[in-house]
């Protein structure tokens, strides 16, 4: 049972991080502007966060469920979030490209990945509404060592799905050669696109 309850793990939230975000986007400007092996040291550190409170939200789940308006809280906090990391983006390209020593592309890829594994608002809904269905059809366990296993399981796809990411945008780049403007400029878009989005979701649906 703990090796369904790993890989169960491992699949959800490798599955939870396709959905453009201010996560996925982030190992992709990382990986257009340090490169990829930052990519490697952004989505460690951002995983080892993630597994710490994968673990608490997964022991209180059903306490987080209760707290609705706490909830919706966390939803609003996400288009400030988008229009947070949208405006990084778009300074960042207008930047010109500049040359970091390795320690201090390091540095930041480790400082990034602890601050959105901490203000990560979305992972308290999605662990309390997917943790409680996932006990609740016994696809889990979380006797013994069973919530260990499964918040090392959400590390590991979380990881596995923000390094695709990373080597994704390096194929784009790649592929099309474009530039360091162009794409910084693309995902400032994508992330103003999303605050839009998540903005018409909370206030008309």
């Amino acid at each position: 049972m703990l090796l369904l309850t790993f890989f169960v793990a491992v699949l959800v939230n490798f599955v939870g991080y396709i959905p453009l975000g201010n996560i996925n986007l982030t190992a992709m400007q990382i990986s257009i502007n340090k490169g990829l092996k930052q990519v490697v040291v952004f989505a460690t550190s951002f995983a080892l966060v993630e597994g710490v409170f994968t673990y608490i939200l997964m022991r209180f789940a059903e306490w987080f469920a209760t707290k609705k308006d706490f909830l919706a809280w966390l939803e609003w906090i996400m288009v400030g979030i988008f229009l947070l990391m949208g405006t990084l983006s778009y300074i960042q390209s207008k930047k010109k490209a500049r040359t970091m020593a390795d320690d201090d592309k390091k540095r930041d890829s480790i400082k990034t990945g602890i601050l959105l594994g901490i203000f990560n608002p979305m992972i308290i809904p999605f662990w309390t509404i997917g943790g409680t269905y996932l006990i609740a059809h016994n696809w889990i366990t979380t006797a013994g060592f069973g919530l260990v296993v499964f918040a090392i399981g959400a590390s590991v796809g979380s990881f596995g799905c923000l390094y695709l990411f990373g080597r994704f945008a390096q194929y784009i780049q790649n592929k099309f050669s474009f530039s360091h403007r162009v794409i910084n400029r693309s995902i400032a878009v994508m992330f103003f696109a999303l605050a839009i989005l998540q903005t018409v979701r909370l206030t008309l649906f």
